[in-house]
Order: structure tokens, then sequence, then C-alpha cells
């Protein structure tokens, strides 16, 4: 049996260990690690510090499919609509502009559930709060060590996060100490993401939130780009439970103000929604969320799916720098990954 390390639980990393564990069953023995608190990666759903109130989607916002992609993993959508992890858009969203051919998903659950149905599926251990610091060849095997606890060797080694997480690693794939090939180093360098800052306003169950959208992009504004109503938007709203507010700055902001804390930009923001949004109740909560790798600006040259770094003891890199920066990004870099590691494995 072959031990499998995938690090980072997103949709590309836990879409992967899914696949993997259908395509070679007990073969295998998955552990997904992630640095952070729960699963989801940008496709995250923070829960309110009140149970009383409704969860928020502080990344992904919603599934679309082109009319290719819709035949293409017509298998995976088919799964995910059948068990309720989608459901249709069907909730109005000013200023949405509509593609003909394409169809607009929304998860009741959150967008986090999508990851986590991979999870499961795949069958895989999970080890959350789990920082990965370096990566080290050791004969046929990978020594993985992270910021707390022991290392441990792997057989194969997957590696989902941004790009630039990846070039920082110590061992022998970051940029000092390294067995990537020039070529390879100057593809990975050469990948750009924009930046943004997302707040989640949760209030009371009394509270109403008095606009007709469920969402809406917000024109010509130096600060706030998208705001939601999440359970609106998710057509989820449960009776007395407190809805939630999402609100997305837009690119320029978030690389203006980058470096700073999230304590001092969260009030600028503040400011800004209730200039939008004048009659707002006040939120009980408030989470702010900076994403320093939003979306990808500039992918890998020729978007090839993944990257195989070494072929014995395998390292692969994925994820949306590799292909595009949506949902059927991360599937086509995951079934890449998995193509690549059932012919090593």
């Amino acid at each position: 049996m072959s031990r499998v390390l995938i690090v980072g639980a997103g949709l590309t990393g836990s879409l992967c260990a899914c696949l993997l564990r259908r395509e070679l069953q007990s073969k295998v023995k998955i552990e997904v690690w992630d640095k952070a608190r729960g699963a989801g990666g940008r496709m995250s759903t923070s829960r309110p510090p009140d149970p009383a109130c409704h969860s928020a989607d502080l990344g992904a916002q919603y599934v679309t499919a082109t009319s290719y992609y819709a035949q293409a993993h017509h298998s995976l959508y088919s799964e995910l609509l059948s068990c309720g992890v989608l459901k249709p858009l069907d909730s109005p969203v000013e200023g949405l502009r509509q593609t003909e051919g394409n169809r607009d998903y929304v998860t009741p659950l959150g967008m986090s559930s999508i990851v986590k149905h991979y999870l499961t599926e795949s069958g895989a251990e999970l080890s959350l709060e789990c920082h990965v610091t370096g990566l080290f060849r050791r004969g046929a095997l990978w020594e993985v060590q992270r910021k707390a606890g022991s290392s441990e060797t792997f057989d194969a080694v997957v590696l989902t996060m941004p790009v630039p997480q990846i070039l920082q690693l110590e061992g022998d794939v970051g940029e000092r100490e390294t067995i990537l090939s020039i070529q390879q180093k100057q593809s990975l360098q050469s990948v750009e993401y924009s930046s943004r800052f997302a707040l989640g306003l949760f209030f009371p169950p009394d509270s109403i939130l008095d606009f007709p959208w469920a969402a809406k992009y917000v024109r010509e504004n130096k600060v706030i780009c998208y705001m939601a109503a999440d359970s609106r938007k998710r057509n989820a709203d449960v009776a007395g439970r407190g809805p939630s507010l999402v609100v997305h700055t837009g690119v320029p902001f978030g690389l203006e103000h980058l470096e700073k804390d999230k304590e001092e930009v969260q009030p600028i923001i503040m400011q800004e929604i209730h200039k939008l949004l004048p009659g707002l109740p006040q939120p009980i909560s408030i989470k702010c969320q900076k994403w320093r790798y939003s979306q990808v600006l500039t992918t890998v040259p020729d978007c090839p799916g993944h990257m195989t770094i070494l072929d014995q003891p395998p390292l692969v890199v994925g994820g949306d720098a590799f292909t595009h920066s949506n949902f059927d990004g991360c599937v086509e870099s995951a079934l890449s990954m998995c193509r690549t590691l059932k012919a090593s494995l």
C-alpha cells in the first residue's frame, strides 16, 4: 500500500483524494494536511460565533458551469446535484452578467460542503492546523516537515497550496536547494494572484436585511465590488436564525492594503458598507478575511493542469494556477494529477 500525502484541503486537493480512492481503492493510504482550522481553502464557509446565525461563504460564492464543462464534467455535476450539494441559483443577483449556455449553482450548506463531500468520499485521514514547512527527498520516500509535530515520510506527495507558498518551502523544492529545473522554477515564478478582503457580518435572529436582492455586484466603487445576503443567495433561510452578509472588496483595494492588519482595514470597509446600505442593522459579530491569493491572474504557461517535479518518488504540484481560477479549473487540475499519480503508483 502506497502512502500518499496531499497538502491542501481545498477543492483541488479534496477531489484529487476522492479520485485516487476511486481509481486505486485499497492500494493507497491517503492523508490530507491543511494549515487552516477547517477544510475548504478558498471555498471556505465561515461558521457564525452564535449558532442562532447563518454561516457565510467568505471565498467563492457560486459555481458557474459553461456549456462545455457541463458536458465534460457531467458525471461530477450530476453527483453533486443528486446528493443535494449543488442546486441551481434561482435567487436574484443584481449586476450578474449572464452568458448564453452558462448555468449557475449554489450550495445550500455552504461552499465548503463541496470539499467536505469529496473528503468524505475519499476516506482520507484529514489533519488540520498542520502547516508544512519543508520537503526532503530520502531515497524512495519524501520526508515532510511541519511547523508543529514530527516529520513523516510518504511514497508520494501532492502540493495544491498557492504557488508562492510552494516556492517558500525548505528542502528540495524551495528556491534555495532545489530539484526544480530552471524552466520549472521560471514557470512557477511567473504565476500571479489577485488579492482582496472579505467581510462576514452576522446579525441577531430578529434582524431584517431590507433590500430585494440576494447578491449584488457593485459597480464604480473604490472599495466594494460584491455583496450577498448569504443564506438568501443559497435559498437556505431558516426561521429563527439571524441573517449574514458577505462583502468582497475589489482587487485594487486589496492590493493597496495587502500588507496592513485586518483590524486596520475592517473599519474602512465597514464605513463603505454603511454608505451603500444605510439602514443595515447592527451585527453581533464581524469576521474579516484577507485573501492574499484570491484568484489567479497569470497561470503557469500553457495551463498543463499540473507539474510533475519528480517521477520517483512522485512529487506533483497542481491547482488553479495550472488551469484557470474557478470550479472547473480545479477539477481539470485534479483529474490531470490523478492520471499521473495512477501511472506512477
